[in-house]
């Protein structure tokens, strides 16, 4: 909600009651539309709505429950007139030919786009068991898994199975009759233990081994060491860098491809340490010609107890204040000012 809303309203019990939901409902339709842009939109345009309609709100639900109905139903809305969000994995098959150049982004595919954790914890408030349920409730696989719901059995799914909401309160949220929610949900369930298969061998990482994969991860980028890199994947890893088409699944290509097109000279990158979608994550600048560290954007990892399953590189410049930090970082100068600048994945 703008804050010449607030102010002109005057409004104070509004605000009062309504704001202390602001953090979780943008993780619920980040969950919805898989874009944090899309998801702020929603809840502005929920805002508004609740605003407008706060006189005639009557109490017969909490007001929780009554922002959600809002927030889900807007999220239903905007359903129709954007396209799922997807990640290159979910466009076709994986390249087999490593050697070959990146191709061009492609901007218009509606690209899936990762949350941070700063978001995701608030959201959880203090409770360490309800901030892990909800780090995996938004991990990438699943919000991309999601997308091959249907839109109203995504909002099931979730009100449900994520948000706890009991069959009649999502009923009248949507609409729909008790029977025809537990249909729905029975349907989503099945629908996205094909799309997005657990991977329980994720669970068994501890956050100290988060902090040290990360670590040497950072290191073998900045430092160009694609053997050091080499060491951290399993043999099955993925890659894929939207909003490039192209992505690559086993070490035997993600790898020489890394080599050649990637990871450049020491110094290339410059990698700050973060998390997003309840994963290990970092922010990624590369190195200007004159030496000053522009932004690329987000990459996540998906991290099992065997090593990186997943490197997802999000080209997205504007991710990185999205994230906190600054759009730009000064020369290092422990590595000179080379002008190298490899083709990919930088847009």
């Amino acid at each position: 909600m703008p804050a010449s809303i607030e102010t002109a309203s005057g409004n104070d019990e509004f605000v009062r009651r309504t704001e202390p939901y602001r953090r979780e409902l943008v993780v619920h339709c980040y969950r919805m539309l898989g874009s944090l842009v899309d998801a702020e939109d929603a809840v502005q345009e929920t805002y508004l709505r609740a605003w407008r309609s706060f006189d005639s709100f009557e109490g017969r639900s909490s007001v929780r429950t009554w922002l959600y109905r809002i927030a889900t139903n807007t999220c239903l809305t905007a359903r129709q007139h954007h396209s799922r969000r997807v990640l290159p994995s979910g466009l076709g098959a994986p390249s087999d030919d490593p050697a070959a150049p990146p191709n061009s982004a492609d901007p218009d595919v509606a690209w899936l786009s990762p949350i941070p954790d700063t978001l995701i914890g608030s959201a959880a408030a203090a409770d360490p068991a309800s901030i892990v349920a909800t780090r995996d409730s938004v991990r990438l696989a699943l919000i991309a898994g999601m997308q091959y719901l249907t839109s109203r059995q995504r909002a099931v799914l979730i009100l449900r199975d994520v948000l706890a909401f009991p069959a009649a309160e999502v009923a009248e949220m949507l609409d729909m009759s008790v029977p025809a929610v537990k249909s729905a949900l029975q349907r989503a369930r099945a629908s996205l233990r094909e799309a997005a298969p657990m991977d329980d061998k994720a669970a068994e990482v501890t956050e100290p081994e988060h902090r040290k994969l990360l670590e040497h991860y950072i290191a073998a980028f900045q430092n160009a060491d694609a053997a050091a890199l080499e060491k951290l994947l399993r043999k099955d890893a993925m890659l894929e860098a939207p909003p490039l088409r192209t992505w690559y699944s086993g070490i035997r290509f993600c790898m020489p491809y890394m080599a050649r097109h990637v990871l450049g000279s020491p110094g290339h990158w410059r990698m700050l340490p973060t998390s997003a979608n309840g994963q290990p994550a970092v922010a990624v600048y590369y190195r200007g010609s004159d030496g000053i560290y522009l932004p690329y954007g987000i990459t996540v990892l998906t991290v099992t107890a065997e090593g990186i399953s997943r490197i997802t590189a999000f080209g997205d410049p504007d991710l990185i204040t999205a994230f906190g930090f600054p759009p730009t970082l000064a020369p290092d100068h422990g590595h000179g000012h080379g002008h190298d600048h490899p083709s990919g994945p930088q847009r």
